[in-house]
């Protein structure tokens, strides 16, 4: 029989040290410090979520939040290096270099805060705002999953497990606390957070989740398209890209984030073969630890509807394809970002990246040898080659572009057959012959 959802319990199950296999040796210095200084300081410190669910799956954990009794105030007079975040959610942030600790403190049940004026929810249920406070055992009720609700104490290094986690964890099930209805309306990025596990994790999405996210997925017009994209950069930059992509459409989530590239994607399956492609490059960058960047993949997912558009302007506007690609990106991406907030930073080189594809067709003359300085040729090649790998692009063209890359300038002068240029001196300027035919 399927789960719905997780009901309270009044105490948790705790598991001792001996019993787990959760080890300090997992946990970062600086976690450790901010855990065992508010300790020492009185207070309740547990380690939270991600970091105890990745440790008990014998991963190694990267995030290491942090729960505890003491109010935001209060950390922060504990740690100089500590500043206060959020108005939707009041958190410290602790920095040790380039690393950050996030500190929560608990907060009340969902039906007692509710009842105070600093909570505010939208006419949908989304929570807008919640800064009541409360205990461990509230605190949990308001967590998303029961894989990410199990708390690491690090006075006696127990595990306090209050929805089953950890039978949750070993039967690799993501299964939702509370009613999915409600806690999915509270916030409707936890439909992605779903996936985002999902995929990372490997783990099966309980049927409860599957049919709520299946009524409530247009919720996700509601969030912001800023938080969106920052959740964008979450399941798509962590090595699990295919999957996630896979999972994203199987729920229908997918065409609310890039309602554009969904239509295209259904009008034609080359672009889909083109979009795995992609992902998979993507996924094997980040398991050899190479760089990705995400103006690369946005560019990937509005290629189809750019090349669409581009053609039109094409017809109607009597345009270069140079030129209608040019235009149809800055189009398409605006459109976008209606969806999912993209920053300049990334919509600027993601339209140069797109409107170069044309100039790989060309390969004699000066301006095609020049191709090669450009400061995206490196983007927009590794876009081309993907696009050979669909048989978009001849693979006559990958090869030559392959190919001078490596060559010495001489080599390329001659692949692209440019002639040396000669040398300038005082006997080929005009002004010197004629003062020489005056004298």
């Amino acid at each position: 029989m399927k789960k719905k959802g997780i009901s309270k319990k009044p105490k948790p199950k705790i598991i001792p040290r001996p019993s787990h296999n959760v080890s300090r040796d997992e946990i970062s210095r600086s976690a450790l410090k901010v855990l065992y200084r508010l300790h020492k300081s009185g207070y309740r410190a547990f380690l939270v979520g991600g970091g105890v669910r990745d440790a008990l799956l014998g991963l190694h954990p990267k995030d290491f939040d942090i729960a505890t009794d003491a109010h935001p105030d209060e950390v922060r007079a504990l740690f100089a290096n500590c500043r206060l975040i959020g108005r939707r959610f009041r958190l410290a942030h602790i920095r040790f270099g380039r690393e950050i600790i996030e500190v929560a403190t608990f907060r009340a049940a969902a039906d007692k805060a509710a009842k105070i004026p600093d909570v505010l929810h939208d006419e949908e249920g989304r929570i807008l705002r919640d800064n009541v406070y409360g205990k461990i055992d509230e605190d949990v009720w308001r967590r998303d999953f029961t894989c990410n609700a199990l708390y690491y104490d690090i006075s006696d290094f127990s595990i306090w497990d209050y929805v089953s986690g950890v039978e949750d964890i070993r039967k690799r099930k993501l299964v939702m606390i509370g009613n999915p209805d409600r806690r999915l309306r509270e916030d409707p990025v936890r439909m992605l957070r779903a996936v985002r596990f999902a995929a990372k994790l490997d783990f099966e999405i309980d049927e409860t989740i599957a049919i709520s996210i299946a009524k409530n997925h247009q919720l996700l017009s509601n969030v912001p398209p800023a938080r969106l994209f920052d959740e964008f950069l979450k399941m798509f930059q962590a090595g699990n890209s295919e999957k996630t992509f896979s999972l994203l459409r199987k729920f229908d989530l997918f065409k609310m984030l890039f309602p554009e590239t969904d239509k295209r994607i259904k009008e034609d399956d080359q672009f889909l073969k083109f979009i795995h492609a992609a992902l998979q490059n993507t996924d094997d960058r980040i398991d050899k630890g190479q760089s990705v960047t995400p103006m690369f993949l946005l560019g990937v997912f509005l290629w189809g509807p750019v090349e669409k558009r581009a053609e039109r302007l094409q017809v109607k506007e009597n345009m270069s394809v140079i030129q209608a690609l040019t235009v149809a990106s800055y189009e398409i991406s605006g459109l976008q970002q209606a969806h999912i907030s993209i920053p300049r930073r990334f919509t600027m080189p993601m339209r140069e990246m797109l409107a170069m594809q044309p100039r790989f067709e060309k390969r004699r003359g000066k301006r095609a040898l020049r191709l090669l300085d450009h400061r995206r040729f490196r983007a927009a090649y590794d876009f081309m080659m993907l696009r050979a790998r669909c048989s978009e692009v001849d693979t006559d063209i990958a090869d030559f572009w392959t190919e001078v890359q490596k060559q010495t300038a001489d080599q390329r002068r001659v692949s692209f057959a440019v002639q040396r240029q000669a040398r300038s001196g005082k006997s080929r300027h005009p002004h010197w012959r004629r003062k020489s035919r005056v004298n």
